[in-house]
């Protein structure tokens, strides 16, 4: 019906605000004309006033559920408490008690962030322990619905006002959980490459490499595209592409490379994508870069001849990006963690440098011998 329909249009307009609005005005100054909004309409008594009173709350209680853990800072949480203290005042016991009680949840999230510093800390080098062999005593399906889970918990915490502020400002403090959502991307790859070239013989690196590429089938069975780039990013990178392989082994990897394919926008991994079916962990990286590509070519408002007006325009194509990625995190994997792999992946902080890995490899295969690579 038309009624349903324009029902359904509105509830669109309101979800594309919530996310992209923060692009141009702050969480803080929403919430002030709002406040201002519900407290106009409230006192005019009529039916139309009360029920636009009524709306106005309910996305108010919006803004405040969708604020970041970070966002809720001391100046926001003052204003908010003022704000209930007011309803208080005035007898709306009701809505009082709504916004209380969201507050109160935004608070124990920011606390816990704050209690759990170690969210934030930034990729270090460090110290590998050696583990020959013990990555083969596990199944290949295992260890990818063991790294599924892994990503898929972090993965559910990040928030997407800061995937928004991150294409717009690449501010860690601001973006905590997207920021250690690819720390451990990071992480996972270092590990990978770790543990193959830490083995002396040829013959071990190359089984290792092809337990990995098992593992890659298995990840992109489970619609984990996150791990499965991030094993490639360390199959691919130059310290251990440059050593010698088996031929097959380097065509299986090229295989397995042409998903994340550059060309025509990342053609081939976006098709793929498209026709997947939640629960699926997507590459990151490639909405982010779309955000900054949405945020860099357009302005924030327009000039019109009525003056400056919001780029409802760029809201849209952000709003459409960041509901593409809501959809993945509302449906989760049904998975149960294996303590044994969990313990033999130690969170991954067993790695080495960029740089003691071109050591390593170097001393595998010095610059510029006879190449023997792909015999």
């Amino acid at each position: 019906t038309e009624s349903s329909s324009s029902s359904s249009e509105l509830h669109l307009y309101r979800e594309a605000f919530l996310c992209t609005y923060r692009g141009f005005i702050s969480p803080k100054d929403v919430i002030i004309k709002l406040q201002r909004r519900y407290r106009k309409l409230s006192d005019r008594l009529d039916p139309a006033g009360l029920t636009g009173a009524k709306n106005t709350f309910q996305l108010l209680i919006r803004v405040v559920e969708d604020l970041s853990a970070v966002e809720l800072d001391p100046d926001l949480l003052l204003l908010l408490m003022e704000l209930v203290f007011c309803l208080l005042v005035g007898g709306e016991l009701g809505p009082a008690h709504q916004l209380h009680s969201n507050i109160l949840s935004k608070m124990e999230k920011r606390w816990k962030l704050i209690s759990s510093p170690q969210s934030l800390c930034p990729l270090a080098a460090k110290g590998v322990a050696a583990r020959p062999g013990t990555l083969l005593d596990f199944r290949s399906q295992d260890l990818a619905e063991q790294l599924t889970l892994l990503d898929s918990e972090l993965f559910h915490k990040i928030e997407l006002p800061e995937v928004l502020l991150w294409s717009k400002e690449q501010n860690e403090e601001r973006s905590p959980h997207l920021t250690r959502f690819t720390q451990h991307f990071n992480s996972v790859s270092f590990w990978v490459r770790s543990v193959i070239i830490l083995q002396d013989k040829a013959q071990e690196r190359e089984k290792l490499l092809l337990k990995f590429l098992k593992v890659m089938k298995h990840l992109r069975k489970l619609n984990n595209f996150n791990s499965y780039l991030s094993i490639l990013s360390a199959l691919d990178s130059a310290p251990l592409r440059r050593l010698d392989w088996q031929r097959n082994t380097f065509e299986t990897l090229e295989e397995f490379s042409s998903l994340i394919d550059s060309s025509s926008s990342f053609r081939v991994y976006r098709t793929a994508l498209a026709e997947v079916e939640p629960p699926c962990i997507p590459y990151l990286g490639l909405i982010l870069q779309d955000l900054t590509f949405v945020h860099l070519g357009n302005p924030d408002t327009l000039m019109t001849s009525e003056g400056s007006n919001v780029n409802f325009s760029k809201s849209w194509q952000q709003f459409n990006i960041l509901d593409t990625l809501r959809s993945y995190q509302q449906v989760r994997y049904s998975l149960q963690p294996d303590s044994d792999i969990i313990s033999f992946f130690n969170d991954f902080s067993d790695h080495l440098s960029e740089e003691a890995l071109w050591e390593l490899s170097l001393g595998i295969r010095p610059k510029n011998p006879p190449r023997a690579n792909q015999r």
